[in-house]
């Protein structure tokens, strides 16, 4: 099974906010559309090496779904990650014989602004820390558009690191282990490591961790962007998402 990063999920409580203030700080954002079913809606910000961010935010209370729990807890922020599997199917059967559980594929979509329909297959995992998949049923291009969306004025090119806050890091790499074969996790500086085509997962179980998990529960605390200039982003313009940009 190869998985890539597929997209980073970022809840926001205003989209139209949310998109002003990524544009100022250098991204271009793409207009998303709405989710089937009409409870949320988003856009996004597309990369060069076919990652992106999804802003969303939520047009109708959803108690039922995690993401709009942790926007409604703990506020703006990241909320989950997706991986982009080779085959839906082959690959969930696959996982399943690893010993990983996991539900799905269920049916998920949106329109576009411009009228044109989008499915995809969701599968996810029991536990938050590994991240959920994201199987194109139309052609995925549709989805994550090309051209010069794709193109930023602060000149980030995609996603180099993504840092995943966990209660255990030795039991989360042994799923990751499962879901992307063991020989792509290894140990380094004190964190487990999962390799991603083009990015690198990080598990931490640190005090930062905890304080992290306690408020928003496990998933994504922190994320390495590729390109442009060094430096941190403004945190309150990213909307509560911790992101710096490595060279």
């Amino acid at each position: 099974m190869a998985f890539l990063l597929d997209h980073v999920v970022i809840a926001v409580a205003d989209l139209d906010q949310a998109i002003a203030d990524y544009r100022q700080l250098g991204f271009t954002v793409y207009p998303g559309g709405v989710h089937h079913g009409g409870v949320s809606h988003n856009a996004l910000v597309i990369f060069a090496d076919g990652s992106y961010f999804e802003l969303i935010a939520y047009r109708q209370a959803a108690p039922e779904v995690r993401w709009w729990q942790i926007l409604s807890r703990a506020g703006e922020g990241f909320v989950d990650f997706a991986l982009l599997p080779e085959d839906v199917e082959g690959d969930l059967a696959a996982a399943r014989a690893r010993g990983l559980t996991l539900n799905g594929p269920v049916a998920g979509g949106r329109l576009r602004q411009d009228g044109a329909r989008l499915d995809w297959k969701i599968v996810r995992p029991a536990t938050t820390d590994l991240p959920f998949w994201c199987g194109d049923v139309t052609p995925r291009e549709l989805r994550v558009p090309e051209g010069e969306m794709r193109a930023h004025a602060n000149g980030v090119t995609g996603i180099a690191g993504v840092t995943v806050a966990v209660r255990d890091a030795a039991a989360s790499a042994g799923r990751y282990a499962a879901l992307v074969g063991s020989g792509n996790v290894r140990q380094h500086d004190g964190r487990s490591r999962v390799a991603l085509a083009g990015c690198e997962i990080a598990l931490t179980d640190d005090a930062q961790a905890g304080t992290h998990i306690a408020a928003r529960g496990e998933g994504p605390m922190s994320l390495v962007l590729r390109g442009g200039s060094s430096g941190q982003l403004d945190v309150r313009l990213a909307h509560g998402a911790a992101m710096s940009i490595a060279v």
